[in-house]
């Protein structure tokens, strides 16, 4: 069996090239970062460490590397005779990457089963994002015949995998950490035959309850303890939480979340209760070296319309609540001054050169009338006089 993964980053190592090498797939990561992918072509294997309450170290052999940039006719015939692609190259990425798929669908031979795409990315039906840029790739009428050779599911990732250590050297370290805890759930009702076979995944018929807890529980979470972390004046997300105040902000804005997620899916009030909890022990593994302004890093994205903060405080407000608390974290998100994080460059500008009105109208995606809108608006006028001072 073999599985084309695209992201050959500490996400692709660590957690999804990990899952499927276990699997029993042979893996070929493909990625245009050249200096990593000679490091994986000179290797037999590397090490994930799982870091935690049992700490473990899993090898990862069997794996092949190929550069999606100078090397795409290759990639294409890796894709076209694969079992399996997938993803973790951040959801803007995925228009980049469906043109090979494109190309390796028309080139794989009907006789072979159909192609499991599944991007594994922090985005709500991301898979479906990529199969319409694949069709974006195709003619209509070929698409006809093309579109029986792939299988598109959605999925949801979880698994906390921080910015890596710098051990001080030019060699770039494959090796990777990351923490215990992970979750892979994918769209079962999405295969009209069996599955791939992996046992590290979960399938469910349903998944959207799965991508909106974890992405409004997980992501929410975690972005808020970055962006509360960052004006507490903290460095490590494992210290952050360790400031009251923030703690007992990140704590109130999963409170508003998970309220939601209840009332919209009908999950268990207890099980999401302890669900919750488990994730801010999660953000405390001092093992973990990740830092605020990576977690923080692209908040204009972080900010759209159905991300992590607008997407959840939108629903509360279309139900006639106040998100009082994600409102606050939304207002730390808007003052995120990180000079190395190009969004939070372009954000600054946005701020200091247009009424507050079409910042919120720009970032977020609401329109005037949306009862979320005013209040946004307000967290707006607030970081633009924070700026202005």
């Amino acid at each position: 069996m073999k599985a084309v993964h695209f992201g050959a980053g500490n996400i692709g190592r660590g957690f999804v090239g990990l899952l499927l090498h276990e699997a029993g797939y042979e893996v070929v990561f493909a990625d245009v970062n050249a200096t990593l992918i000679d490091a994986l072509r000179g290797a037999t294997s590397y090490v994930v460490h799982e870091v935690g309450e049992e700490s473990q170290d899993r090898v990862v052999d069997n794996f092949r590397a190929i550069n999606s940039q100078a090397q795409e006719d290759e990639l294409i015939d890796e894709i076209a005779t694969a079992d399996v692609v997938t993803t973790a190259v951040g959801p803007n990425v995925l228009r980049f990457v469906a043109p090979v798929i494109a190309a390796a669908l028309q080139r794989r031979d009907d006789s072979l089963p159909p192609l499991a795409v599944l991007a594994c990315e922090n985005a709500i039906n991301a898979t479906d994002q990529l199969g319409e840029h694949v069709m974006d790739n195709i003619d209509d009428d070929e698409w006809e015949i093309v579109g029986n050779r792939a299988v598109f599911a959605n999925t949801a990732v979880d698994r906390i995998v921080p910015g890596q250590a710098d051990d001080g050297t030019d060699v770039t370290v494959i090796d990777v950490t990351v923490e215990k805890f992970y979750e892979w759930v994918i769209e079962q009702s999405a295969f009209d035959g069996p599955p791939p076979q992996i046992p590290g995944a979960t399938y469910v018929d349903d998944l959207t309850p799965f991508i909106e807890r974890k992405l409004f529980t997980v992501n929410t979470g975690h972005a808020t303890l970055a962006y509360l972390g960052f004006e507490a004046g903290v460095s490590k997300i494992s210290d952050a939480i360790r400031v009251p105040a923030v703690a007992d902000a990140v704590r109130r804005v999963l409170e508003e979340t998970s309220a939601l997620l209840v009332a919209k899916h009908g999950l268990d009030e207890e099980s999401q209760r302890a669900y919750r909890e488990k994730i801010l022990v999660r953000f405390e593994n001092p093992a973990l070296p990740d830092t605020v302004e990576r977690v923080g890093r692209q908040p204009l994205r972080k900010l759209s319309r159905s991300e992590r903060f607008i997407g959840p405080a939108a629903e509360i407000a279309e139900s006639g609540g106040t998100p009082v608390a994600l409102l606050e974290a939304i207002g730390a998100a808007l003052r995120f001054d990180v000079p190395t994080d190009e969004q939070s460059v372009e954000l600054k500008e946005l701020l200091g050169a247009e009424a507050p009105e079409s910042v919120a109208r720009q970032i977020t995606g609401l329109d005037s009338g949306h009862p979320l809108f005013a209040d946004v608006v307000r967290q707006v006028a607030l970081a633009q006089r924070a700026q202005a001072d």
